[in-house]
């Protein structure tokens, strides 16, 4: 597995946790940490899209 793919599964973790955290207890912990819609809650917010649109790419992937 390549280090962009490691990084994207990550990230995808990152925003399942946090969207079972939402919807479990209405607790968003990317804006907790980093503010509600600031820059850097979007760029997380961005990366962790990002990462979710490669994860499709890892579903086909034949390594």
């Amino acid at each position: 597995m390549k280090i962009i793919d490691k990084i994207a599964l990550v990230l995808i973790v990152i925003g399942a946790l946090n969207w079972g955290l939402i919807a479990l207890f209405n607790f968003d912990l990317v804006a907790a940490i980093f503010g509600d819609m600031t820059v850097l809650s979007r760029i997380v917010y961005g990366l962790v899209g990002l990462s979710g649109l490669w994860g499709i790419k890892l579903l086909f992937d034949k390594d």
